[in-house]
């Protein structure tokens, strides 16, 4: 999931100083999961605007932000409501953001929110970072823990020569990547496959931004 964080609404209030109408968007996924694009962190946003003297004409939290045509569809109801807003303010990812941004070329669209990653929610608002959409897996070689994350310094083969009683030379409050991958091969039995393995330096070709995929394409090779 993308995790995002609530900006200082001094920002956002500065970015809509000349707009007195606004239509307030959130998503239904990731955003309320943070809790900073939900359903009630809406209405909280909606009375902090009005306090402010903002008329908003509406509020909506898309079933998926990120999905163009499907958040297009969703907001066919608002097609009234939006001739008569000036900008519309969006609480999720910079995906979402940006679905906003295709979808009503001809407003200012404001974000309430800073992505920060791609993670897990390894319990209620506790998100860990695990993907750094690196465009190259290699998570079936290092036991399903990824080095490029995991590790600060990106290290692919072993863990570099500052890891002291298992802990991050970067980061001693962490436990080093590449004990956790040789900990977690040794478990399953795969010490000698770890042992055989070198990881190739990275292409970074496979990561030029911005990338475009078309999955039904894909499919056919």
């Amino acid at each position: 999931m993308i995790i995002t964080k609530k900006r200082d609404f001094q920002k956002l209030r500065e970015n809509i100083k000349d707009c007195k109408s606004l239509f307030l968007l959130g998503c239904s996924g990731c955003a309320t999961l943070c809790e900073t694009g939900g359903e009630q962190q809406l209405i909280e946003m909606k009375e902090e605007l009005e306090a402010l003297g903002k008329e908003v004409t509406g509020k909506f939290v898309a079933e998926t932000g990120c999905h163009v045509l499907g958040t297009k569809t969703e907001l066919k109801p608002f097609k009234n409501i939006f001739d008569k807003t000036e900008c519309i303010v969006v609480m999720s990812c910079g995906a979402g953001i940006q679905t906003a941004v295709k979808l009503f070329e001809d407003k200012p669209v404001y974000q309430t929110n800073d992505t920060i990653f791609l993670g897990n929610m390894e319990r209620l608002q506790f998100f860990d970072e695990r993907c750094s959409l690196c465009g190259e897996c290699i998570l079936d070689k290092t036991g399903g823990i990824c080095p490029m994350t995991a590790c600060p310094k990106g290290i692919l083969n072993g863990p570099c020569g500052g890891c002291k009683e298992s802990k991050c030379e970067v980061n001693p409050d962490i436990e080093c990547a590449w004990v956790r991958i040789y900990e977690r091969m040794k478990k399953l039995g795969k010490l000698q496959e770890l042992r055989e393995t070198v990881i190739e330096a990275k292409d970074w070709s496979v990561s030029l931004k911005p990338r475009i995929l078309v999955a039904r394409e894909a499919k056919k090779k």
